[in-house]
């Protein structure tokens, strides 16, 4: 595993941290503000839902766990696909889902790393 592939494996893991915690002030930190993101379910959403859902606690996550990680990466673009197995509620509805994740993440001007887009879909 190269240098550039071990970063993108970096930062999905404080992703997943952020995730879990509902930490809000760094998932605004790694999710670009173009954000184009489609779920499981076909919907797409962008970042201000997405950190709305953790911030309301309509979305929480008991546990996230990646399988198999894909990545591809050059230059400032970084690619990952992996398989995921995500536990949690969604409102009052549970959810215990294995999914596949593909993300994109993009170094901006200022050199931080943030995802750009993201697809989800059931494995």
């Amino acid at each position: 595993m190269n240098e550039a592939h071990e970063h993108i494996i970096a930062l999905e893991e404080q992703l997943r941290v952020a995730m879990l915690g509902a930490d809000v002030d760094a998932l605004d930190r790694l999710i670009a503000p173009d954000l184009l993101f489609t779920t499981h379910m076909g919907q797409v959403i962008g970042k201000q839902q997405d950190l709305d859902m953790h911030r309301s606690g309509l979305l929480k996550f008991r546990a996230i766990e990646a399988g198999e990680r894909l990545v591809a990466a050059a230059g400032p673009v970084g690619v990952i696909s992996a398989r995921m197995n995500l536990v949690g509620s969604f409102g009052e509805s549970p959810f215990n889902l294995d999914l596949r994740c593909t993300r994109t993440w993009r170094q901006a001007d200022d050199g931080r790393w943030q995802i750009l887009a993201g697809h989800m879909s059931i494995a």
